[in-house]
């Protein structure tokens, strides 16, 4: 069985038993379920892949807040055959019993009853702090399912019941008897609802649930790929591990917390400080835990959570974190007499320089901003962290004078950095201010003035931009062509960058202004195209500009503003009729259609006239010829290998024209790991880097 560990040492697992009465009382009804059906979205935020995966998150937020609550150890996630998702733990198991306002099973109250839970009571009802939709998940994942099964170990029995679109089949019943206690939930999307298809992300699922590994330490979280073997799907035990399944699985434990997180997260980097900071407390009914590294970067990460859900957005935890952490530096530093009094103070975006922190709150009221959790708003939450984050930071400079001393210089270098990439950055801007507003030179731009309607397309070298100005509709489309490859950005500081007349170009044509000014709503193009050759170059010149765009205009990718041209590969001509292939499978289909099979034709050219009267294909530098019953017709192939090889009419056809092109949409669906990815493939970690070539080789597709 392959299996992959990532965990640290650990005491053998234990049981955990009940703490206090969790019984059919404890749960709390508010109303039924058929408007999920009807607006998915509202509940799951869409039906695509997100919303897809978004099941599997609630289900197991279920199990998370058991283990949260310190009454499970461990939890499963598995994926069985025909799309069905199974997920276990060994928390108290859901209640069975008949609930006093329902008058039907507990069991049965949660599973087709909308905001029905254990969550709503206070710590009477069992949880002191929860995440997911408070009660809704499960009521929610059994309404846009085909099929859930629910098996719960408990009191000395096991007990089922199942349920078609969220309505039961018939009563719970006892199906036996049991030593354990715990639940599965068993569940099949419905393909009706999700009708881009039940297809399964196992990264997705393993990098999702290794992070709330983290975030709950010392509970293990496995994942099974079991989705062709038939036993596990059949089976009630309630962990599938003790079915010794010949199945790949991964399991993760941590006893570290947030503090492995961090070390995970700063895997890639050469971190400024040996030891990582690390304070878990509860202050005013507010658990705070927070962990931070500085590492020899200028790109700060930081990543928030409360009650286990990542917030994107951050909220009031990660204000306060930013000011205490601003404020403790700047104390220490000058009691310590590492900032001189002549210096200024630090600024919030010098102590951010570099930083690798995760902030996670727990609390039992909640507030969110929006219905997407993006966003805390409890107040409490703010002063709770500045409270507890200041003094336990104030304390760890003082108990380790040689990492204090690190980051304060690293603090102090950013700060002299700042001034000077200010001094440089105000230069630009003002040089623009003075000419007007001058646009580079080498910006061909559109006529239109509406941002809505304009496109950048920017090209590689001054041949593609020749026909790319050509072949563009001149009232919408604006061309800036680059020379050669520009700067990588990943540790330049913006005083270098604008030295750069490559970036300071694209940076003036994109209108946005760069760094603490910049400023989206002055964007002058709501589509920026990154149009490069299909070669090795060109599929450099475009992760470096991906690169700078990520990481110092990275609201323009989120927008949905940056695109990915799809030139042609290949022109296929057969007399009057012309054909483009974007792909060598496409190629083939094409050649399929005018009756010349792929394999038949060589890569390599062949000398000679075609004789036989048969069927037959040969390849002749850039022409096939094909020959059928005396009647000869050629089949002409030509191989693009730059944008500067079309002629304009070819290249607004096929590459231009927005009634014909093909356009890639750049998006981040999980920034952690796009980080992580920019690390390795554009930082100094040359190691990393080429491990990563490696295992990945086998999936590039290159024409050297």
């Amino acid at each position: 069985m392959a299996k992959t560990i990532e965990k640290e040492p650990k005491k053998a697992l234990q049981p955990v038993q009940a703490k206090k009465a969790y019984d059919a009382s404890s749960i709390t009804v508010l109303e039924g379920l058929e408007p999920v059906r009807k607006r998915p979205g509202m509940y799951i935020g869409t039906t695509g892949t997100d919303g897809l995966h978004h099941l599997v998150w609630e289900i197991f937020d279920n199990s998370r807040d058991e283990a949260m609550g310190g009454h499970a150890s461990d939890i499963e996630v598995a994926l069985l055959p025909d799309g069905y998702v199974r997920v276990a733990d060994n928390g108290r198991g859901v209640p069975v019993g008949i609930h006093p306002k329902t008058k039907v099973s507990a069991l049965e109250t949660i599973m087709t009853t909308l905001h029905a839970g254990g969550k709503f009571g206070g710590e009477d009802s069992g949880y002191k702090v929860s995440g997911g939709l408070h009660g809704v998940g499960a009521s929610v994942v059994n309404a846009l399912s085909e099929h859930t099964k629910v098996v719960v170990h408990q009191d000395g029995g096991m007990h089922m019941q199942e349920y078609k679109i969220g309505k039961p089949l018939a009563k719970v019943k006892k199906i036996g008897s049991s030593k354990e206690h715990g639940t599965i939930v068993l569940f099949k999307p419905d393909a009706t609802i999700f009708k881009e298809g039940i297809e399964w992300n196992l990264e997705k699922i393993v990098t999702h649930l290794r992070q709330q590994a983290y975030l709950v330490k010392g509970v293990r979280i496995a994942i099974f790929d079991a989705h062709e073997d038939a036993d596990a799907f059949l089976t009630d035990t309630l962990f599938l591990r003790e079915q010794s399944l010949e199945v790949p699985s991964t399991t993760f434990y941590f006893e570290g917390g947030l503090k492995s997180l961090v070390a995970f997260y700063n895997k890639h980097q050469a971190p400024v400080h040996k030891n990582i900071f690390y304070i878990d407390r509860a202050l005013d009914n507010v658990e705070v835990e927070v962990a931070l590294q500085y590492v020899d970067d200028i790109t700060p990460r930081i990543t928030a959570f409360a009650n286990n859900t990542y917030n994107s957005e951050g909220g009031t935890h990660i204000t306060g974190f930013k000011t205490a952490l601003t404020r403790s530096l700047n104390t220490y530093g000058r009691s310590a007499n590492l900032i001189k009094e002549k210096d200024e103070n630090f600024t919030g975006d010098d102590v951010l320089e570099g930083i690798t922190a995760v902030v996670s709150v727990k609390l039992p009221e909640i507030q969110f901003e929006g219905q997407t959790k993006a966003k805390l708003g409890s107040v409490e939450a703010q002063s709770a962290v500045a409270t507890v984050f200041g003094e336990a930071l104030g304390a760890f400079l003082e108990e380790n004078p040689d990492d204090a001393r690190s980051i304060i210089n690293k603090v102090l270098l950013a700060l002299k950095a700042r001034k000077a990439a200010k001094a440089a950055k105000d230069s630009v801007l003002r040089k623009g201010a003075l000419e007007g507003m001058t646009l580079p030179g080498k910006l061909a731009d559109c006529q239109t003035k509406s941002a809505e309607e304009g496109e950048l397309f920017i090209v590689e070298g001054d041949s593609a931009g020749g026909s790319s100005k050509q072949g563009r509709d001149r009232r919408t489309q604006a061309i800036l062509p680059l020379r050669g490859k520009i700067l990588n950005v990943e540790r330049a500081r913006i005083d270098r960058m604008l030295a750069s007349v490559e970036i300071r170009a694209l940076v003036i044509a994109m209108g946005t202004a760069i760094g603490d000014v910049f400023d989206l709503s002055k964007l002058r193009y709501h589509k920026i195209i990154i149009a490069t050759d299909a070669d090795v170059d060109g599929a450099h010149i475009r992760t470096l500009l991906l690169t700078l765009l990520y990481r110092h205009f990275k609201p323009i990718i989120d927008g949905g503003f940056v695109y990915i041209a799809q030139p042609p590969l290949y022109k296929i001509t057969r007399g009057k009729s012309i054909a483009y292939a974007y792909s060598d499978k496409e190629k083939e289909s094409v050649l399929k259609e005018l009756g010349v099979a792929a394999e038949e034709v060589s890569e390599n050219p062949l000398d000679g006239e075609v004789t036989d009267e048969s069927s037959v294909a040969l390849a002749m530098e850039d022409e096939v010829v094909q020959t059928t019953s005396k009647k000869v017709a050629k089949v002409n192939i030509q191989r693009y290998k730059g944008l500067g090889e079309m002629n304009p009419s070819e290249l607004w056809e096929t590459t231009m024209d927005p009634a014909r092109r093909v356009l890639k949409r750049v998006n981040v669906d999980d920034a952690a790991a796009a980080d992580r990815i920019f690390d390795i493939l554009m930082g100094t970690d040359v190691a990393s880097r080429k491990a990563f070539i490696q295992s990945n080789a086998k999936l590039a597709s290159l024409d050297v």
